[in-house]
């Protein structure tokens, strides 16, 4: 391997640990909003 492929294997490292970040974030974010929205119907 030269000098570039090791840079793109780890670039594409972070750009896989950013995508899992930005999406359980994304997931949690909808959670929160769902359970936010169910607790103002029950008052």
């Amino acid at each position: 391997m030269n000098g570039f492929d090791i840079v793109m294997v780890i670039a594409i490292i972070l750009f896989a640990r950013l995508g899992v970040r930005l999406v359980t974030g994304y997931i949690k974010l909808k959670k929160d909003q769902n359970q936010e929205t169910s607790d103002d119907k029950n008052l």
